[in-house]
């Protein structure tokens, strides 16, 4: 949470105001999240746009989008895509299939079967439903599912967003069958070498504070330099 403990009122005026963006915001080093009522479109996406990452809280029965703009990041360049032995002997074995924007409720109901409790509900959820019907190329949420092959079992997967040459994950699950060890980390390989032939120039994994993303040789960058290359990748 914030380093003061104070959570603000987001405004879409706010974030389209430069000098609240810049001065405010972006060069606040003791506050990081902020919250709103506000679950438009616009809104998110200009959230996503200019760097915030979004989950939910409920306060007194309400559900409130929580955008954060993050002390810290983690993001993965293809050129240091590390890929473990035990994921390439899977990928070696082709016992899975791997899709791509194929259904989101099939991961949206993983998801709530996987995180107990789950932040991606209610206005949210509907939220990101409708956004994956949008035709947009400057905006597309995606989803990326490994299955067995044989069974057609869902394993592992998650739901993110594509903004220019970038994709940011939002949050995702891998079955916890022992049958499966390593299926999470080969969902992930997968996904960055998909985003790799498709010409994505970074993979941003949010929070850095998880070993599985330097296991898969993401870096930690602070909120400046972060805010420096997301935009150069617009």
């Amino acid at each position: 949470m914030s380093e003061n403990n104070t959570i603000y009122y987001l405004q879409h005026k706010d974030i389209q105001d430069k000098d609240i963006l810049i001065n405010e915001i972006y060069a606040n080093t003791e506050s990081n999240y902020y919250f709103s009522d506000d679950f438009s479109k616009d809104f998110y996406t200009d959230l996503c746009y200019f760097g915030f990452i979004s989950t939910t809280i409920i306060d007194n029965d309400k559900l409130f989008l929580l955008p954060e703009i993050q002390f810290e990041y983690a993001l993965l360049y293809f050129e240091n895509l590390h890929i473990s032995k035990k994921v390439k002997k899977l990928i070696n074995k082709k016992e899975y299939i791997f899709e791509v924007d194929s259904n989101i409720k099939e991961v949206l109901n993983k998801l709530d079967e996987y995180h107990n409790p789950n932040w991606l509900i209610g206005d949210y959820k509907n939220l990101l439903i409708e956004l994956f019907k949008d035709d947009s190329e400057s905006f597309k949420i995606k989803t990326f599912l490994v299955k067995d092959k044989k069974t057609k079992e869902i394993i592992a997967g998650e739901i993110g967003y594509k903004i220019g040459n970038t994709y940011t994950s939002l949050t995702g699950f891998s079955s916890k069958e022992k049958k499966y060890n390593n299926y999470g980390t080969l969902q992930l390989i997968l996904t960055a070498k998909y985003l790799e032939k498709e010409n994505y120039k970074l993979w941003n994994l949010g929070h850095p504070y998880m070993e599985y993303k330097y296991a898969i040789g993401a870096k930690r960058y602070r909120r400046e330099e972060f805010l420096e290359r997301w935009y150069s990748c617009m």
